[in-house]
């Protein structure tokens, strides 16, 4: 039976943060396909519903480090919106396509359209049950940049996007404020990244994937850490 409406239905805002989670469960074609059709059908119809605010699921994996062959070095640390995005793999080339068409719908109809880079997303539950290994083997986490994101602060940021109007188009590095290890920041660099250019002082702690913009823009902070469930091994700064 087919139903017609005397108007289109009206919403606020869409949040699209369905996909093919990664490589590696279906064939890389249809990774890639059924990324990117789902994206720009999600733009398509909330533009041509008139719908203003649009946020997205993209990636860490844009960077290129998370799903590379081989070791993949950033170009330079802490890992900002700026960086080169150089996907190798079909999720973060799907990723990266998503952003393109996000950019293009906004230029179009001048809708905010945030594409959140989201790093590797970890439930409460997962601290007790994973962070031991990362604690025990910090490179286990190389391919994160060392970094996480709280369910829980990924929720407050999407609705911190719901919440700020007005940017149009934007790219957002979505993280918690520390390191996945324990290891401090000085140790980390000199083990994996000797070399790698750092282009602005970081505290013991910090993440290597810079939240700066997001802060700046949505006024979001994360408030959750790995810390409040598990000791943290690493010695209190002198």
């Amino acid at each position: 039976m087919t139903v017609h409406l005397a108007e289109p239905p009206r919403y606020d805002a869409v949040v699209h943060l369905a996909a093919v989670a990664r490589i590696g469960i279906v064939p890389d074609a249809a990774t890639y396909a059924a990324n990117v059709l789902s994206t720009f059908h999600v733009l398509e119809a909330a533009t041509r519903l008139g719908i203003d605010r649009i946020v997205l699921a993209s990636s860490e994996t844009t960077y290129g480090v998370c799903f590379a062959r081989g070791e993949r070095r950033p170009e330079y640390l802490p890992v900002d919106e700026d960086h080169p995005t150089v996907p190798e793999d079909a999720y973060a080339m799907s990723k990266v396509a998503n952003e393109a068409a996000a950019r293009s719908f906004a230029a179009r109809t001048c809708a905010d359209v945030y594409a959140l880079r989201i790093n590797n997303v970890i439930e409460p539950h997962e601290y007790a049950e994973l962070f031991p290994a990362y604690l025990a083997d910090p490179a286990l986490r190389r391919r994160n940049l060392f970094a996480y994101i709280d369910v829980r602060d990924l929720a407050g940021a999407i609705q911190a996007c719901l919440a700020t109007p007005g940017l149009g188009y934007q790219v957002l590095n979505i993280a918690n404020a520390d390191h996945s290890v324990a290891t401090p920041t000085d140790e980390l660099l000199a083990r994996f990244y000797d070399g790698v250019p750092v282009r602005r002082p970081l505290g013991p702690t910090e993440t290597f994937y810079a939240i700066d913009k997001a802060r700046d823009l949505l006024g979001w902070e994360p408030r959750h850490s790995w810390r409040e469930v598990l000791p943290d091994p690493a010695p209190e700064p002198a």
